[in-house]
C-alpha cells in the first residue's frame, strides 16, 4: 500500500512552560530541576522555563534520528512537540504523515482489565481500528509468551509482564513517523534479544524514527543519525559516532564504531545466508 509523503519540519521551534507564581528561588530552583530547561521572562515579566529553544529540524521519508542528551535535556520534550502534544510557544513545528508515539509503554493500558483488551485499548492508543488488533491478537500473543496470563488482569502482571504486552503491541504496528522513548529494561535478556529484532523490523516499517535513547548500541542499531541535545537547545548533528564522541568522549565513539562494524557483517552474512538460500530453492 503506498504511504502518503511525510516529512518533519522545525522552524527555530521554542517550547516555554510559564510559572506564574515564581517569586521564590527556591522554587525557581526546584522547576528548573525537574525542567532541565533555561529560566527566562517574558515580555509580560511571566517567569517561564525554557524547555527547547530554536529548533531547527528537516527530517523526510527513511531518515532514522537518534537523540542524546542528558536527563532533562529536552530530548523527551522534543518528542512530545512532534508528536502534538505540546505545541511551540515561538517559532513553527509542521509534521506530515500519521505519527505513533511511544513514550511510556504503560500509557493506554488499564490494570483492571485482561491482557487481551488491552492489547485493543493499546493498539485504539497507537492509531489503529479495533479489527486491526484482533487481527494482529495470535500474532501478539505467540510473541509475549504469556500464555494464560492474556486472560487475567494486568494488575496481576509483574513489571516485566506488562513490558512484554506493551512491546508486543507496539510492534505490531505500522507508522508513518515513529516516536520513539526508550522505555525498556524490565525484561530478561533473552526476551529483550528477541524484542530488539522486532524492534529493528518496526522502524524498517516506518517512515520516520526519531528515537530517544541513553543506549548507544541501541542507537547504532536503528538510527543512522544523531542529534545531541543539551539544555534545550541543539548542541550537534551528524554521523552517530561523531556526535556520540562530541557528547561522551573518544572511548563512547570507539564503541559506537564497533557496533556498527558488527551489525554490519551480521547483516552482510544475513544478506548472504538469504541468498544462498534463495538459490537452492531454485536449483531444486
Amino acid at each position: 500500500m503506498a504511504r502518503s509523503k511525510v516529512s518533519i519540519t522545525c522552524e527555530n521551534a521554542c517550547v516555554d512552560f510559564p510559572i506564574f507564581d515564581a517569586k521564590s528561588r527556591s522554587l525557581k530552583k526546584a522547576v528548573l530541576g525537574s525542567a532541565g530547561g533555561a529560566i527566562g521572562k517574558t515580555d509580560s515579566n511571566v517567569v517561564v522555563v525554557e524547555a527547547l529553544k530554536n529548533i531547527n529540524l528537516n527530517l523526510k521519508e527513511g531518515d532514522r534520528i537518534g537523540l542524546v542528551g542528558h536527563n532533562g535535556a529536552g530530548k523527551s520534550t522534543l518528542l512530545r512537540l512532534l508528536s502534538g502534544i505540546y505545541e511551540p510557544t515561538r517559532g513553527a513545528a509542521q509534521i506530515r504523515g500519521r505519527v505513533a508515539p511511544v513514550f511510556d509503554l504503560g500509557v493506554g493500558m488499564d490494570p483492571e482489565i485482561s491482557g487481551f483488551e488491552n492489547i485493543i485499548i493499546r493498539g485504539l492508543f497507537l492509531g489503529q481500528t479495533r479489527k486491526q488488533m484482533q487481527q494482529k491478537m495470535d500474532e501478539i500473543a505467540d510473541f509475549t509468551e504469556l500464555g494464560d496470563y492474556l486472560s487475567m488482569p494486568l494488575r496481576t502482571y509483574s513489571t516485566g509482564m506488562r513490558v512484554r504486552l506493551a512491546m508486543g503491541v507496539v510492534t505490531s504496528i505500522d507508522p508513518e513517523i515513529l516516536l520513539l522513548d526508550e522505555g525498556i529494561g524490565a525484561v530478561d535478556a533473552e526476551f529483550m534479544k528477541k524484542a530488539r529484532i522486532r524492534l529493528e523490523k518496526l522502524v524498517e516499517r516506518s517512515g520516520i524514527l526519531v528515537f530517544a535513547s541513553h543506549s548507544n548500541d541501541f542507537l547504532a542499531q536503528l538510527c543512522d543519525s544523531a542529534m545531541w541535545i543539551d539544555h534545550g537547545e541543539i548542541r550537534q548533528t551528524g554521523e552517530i559516532e561523531e556526535v556520540v564522541t562530541a557528547y561522551e568522549g573518544p572511548d563512547a565513539g570507539k564503541a559506537v564504531r564497533e557496533s556498527l562494524d558488527r551489525l554490519a557483517k551480521d547483516r552482510a552474512a544475513e544478506a548472504k545466508a538469504a541468498a544462498n538460500a534463495a538459490e537452492g530453492g531454485q536449483a531444486r
